[in-house]
């Protein structure tokens, strides 16, 4: 099967090919580190790549004011690690990016094409959960925002309309006393799909907790946003007994299989454990612990 690739310079021209391709064949090349491995397994074999690594809209880093920033969705986390102001302002989301792969991968590896992968275990859709990510959308019919949680449907599907494409992804200004950590346990020390991944961001306000996320990864068939673990955290000191509370909220949140990596009974507990650990880290962070 012949494959047709093209390299737009602008979003218009990728949002017109890609919707014109037959059938739903087309594919978006960000940084080609899923894309090549599917196509040199027979899982896809698309009838045209779009690669959008040339639009500059999408390989753009800007900060929009007090803390927020817009995120181009074929940034590679390279690039993102060396910005020199979004590791300090999002630590969590910078860090779960560069855990995806090697130093090669992240290269190219993109944001975008980790959300639109539509594994579960993506490393950096929790940490963007957690954020309180936006994600902008453009395809044939316009331009339109979604939640990043919103964005996933189930394990390779997406919603979104035939011919979208994802821009950027939005991180909202920061307050004073803000931040985010991101953990994930793997089998191995590197280089590995995550049993569990814990994204968490929060405020601490003289020693209280006044704002919370938190996402979870690889525990159901998408990126969840467990808003009754943020609730045990907002309000308190993160004692021991609102982690507990928060801990228990995200393994009530657990929808797990089993596989070879962990059982659902194993996924349930560390969701818990690790929450634990990455509010911790946030916290201290933020300069409340």
């Amino acid at each position: 099967m012949d494959i047709q690739y093209v390299a737009p310079k602008t979003l218009d021209e990728a949002v017109r090919a890609f919707a014109a391709a037959a059938a739903g064949s087309g594919r978006i090349l960000a940084g080609g580190t899923d894309l090549l491995v599917q196509m040199r397994n027979g899982v896809v074999a698309p009838g045209m790549i779009v690669d959008i690594k040339k639009i500059g809209e999408l390989t753009a880093i800007e900060e929009t004011g007090e803390g927020g920033f817009r995120i181009g969705a074929a940034v590679s986390g390279a690039v993102l690690r060396e910005h020199p102001r979004l590791s300090k302002v999002w630590p969590g989301v910078v860090e779960a990016t560069n855990l995806i792969g090697s130093t090669q991968i992240q290269g190219r590896a993109t944001p975008g094409g980790n959300l639109c992968n539509g594994s579960p275990a993506g490393d950096s859709v929790p940490a963007m959960v957690a954020a309180g990510a936006i994600v902008i959308i453009q395809g044939p019919n316009g331009r339109r925002e979604l939640a990043v949680e919103k964005v996933p449907k189930g394990p390779g599907r997406l919603n979104l309309e035939p011919g979208e494409i994802v821009v950027a992804f939005t991180l909202p200004p920061r307050s004073k006393g803000s931040s985010d950590a991101y953990l994930r346990m793997i089998p191995r020390t590197e280089m590995d799909i995550a049993v569990v991944g814990c994204g968490v961001s929060l405020t601490i306000d003289k020693g209280t907790c006044t704002a919370a996320r938190v996402g979870l990864g690889a525990v159901a068939p998408t990126v969840l946003l467990v808003e009754e673990a943020a609730k045990a955290l907002i309000g308190s000191t993160l004692d021991e007994a609102a982690l507990a509370k928060a801990a228990a909220a995200c393994s009530a949140a657990c929808r797990p299989i089993d596989d070879k990596r962990g059982t659902i009974a194993y996924r349930t507990k560390v969701a818990g454990v690790l929450l634990k650990r990455t509010a911790l880290i946030a916290a201290e962070r933020a300069g409340g612990k």
